[in-house]
């Protein structure tokens, strides 16, 4: 039999507004908006850091990290390096140059928590079974490279079991709560977005934790990378995502 073609929904903009849609799933999802001179004003100061990042897109690339400083100014991170402007103005130009006419959003900056200093979100993997349930079969961290803004393994992220990012910041028993909480949200997530889209087979939730460790839908993946489960030495994980997978396929 032919493999099944993955689904293709690449803007984030298109699933984004598919997601608000949703009364439960709107509270987890930050304010997001099209690239436009007004909206960058308005969301920098409201929100002192947001991401700019390209309405489509893979692995983080084309993703902008913007602040407005305390006393004044304003700065963004692009890959390795850093720029500060001491006005809106040429600030807006440069970030204006750099999307190059080619469509942006713009979404409200999650600080996430860190490990050894490193920032890290956490992918939540949603498949549906062979008996047609949805099930989130794998949740893994994404430890970011020191110098970058994104977590992506295809940029230098580490991926790394929850259970170590998070040691640090919640005990176990809340860590066993979060996971559950995280499940639930991916399931519900792509019970919703099947709706639409009734061929999908699974997601890839991109979840944000902040300081408070209220979790924030950063991204959804219509195909995500199933080998970052292969990085932890525990392989249970792994082996059931591929075989949920491999039955998929053979459909």
């Amino acid at each position: 039999m032919k493999a099944r073609k993955a689904v293709s929904l690449q803007s984030k903009w298109l699933k984004t507004k598919l997601l608000l849609q949703s009364a439960s799933i709107r509270p987890y999802i930050p304010d997001t908006r099209k690239f436009t001179r007004r909206n960058l004003e308005q969301m920098i100061y409201s929100y002192g850091m947001i991401y700019v990042k390209p309405e489509r897109g893979t692995y983080g690339n084309g993703v902008i990290r913007a602040e407005r400083g305390e006393r004044g100014g304003f700065t963004y991170q692009y890959e390795e390096t850093v720029r500060h402007f001491d006005t809106f103005d040429s600030f807006h130009q440069s970030l204006a140059k750099k999307t190059g006419g080619r469509r942006y959003l713009i979404q409200k900056g999650i600080h996430l928590l860190k490990h050894n200093r490193r920032r890290f979100d956490i992918r939540v993997m949603v498949q549906l079974s062979p008996k047609g349930v949805w099930e989130a079969t794998g949740i893994i961290g994404r430890l970011g490279h020191p110098r970058k803004i994104v977590t992506n393994y295809h940029s230098g992220g580490k991926p790394t079991a929850i259970e170590t990012l998070l040691s640090t910041h919640l005990p176990a028993q809340k860590l066993t709560q979060l996971t559950g909480e995280l499940s639930t949200l991916g399931v519900r997530m792509a019970a919703h977005m099947q709706k639409t889209y009734p061929k999908i087979v699974q997601i890839g939730v991109d979840v944000g934790l902040d300081r408070t460790l209220t979790p924030w839908i950063i991204e959804v993946n219509m195909n995500p990378d199933p080998y970052i489960f292969n990085q932890l030495k525990n392989k249970s994980m792994y082996k059931k995502v591929m075989r949920y997978r491999r039955y998929r396929m053979k459909k």
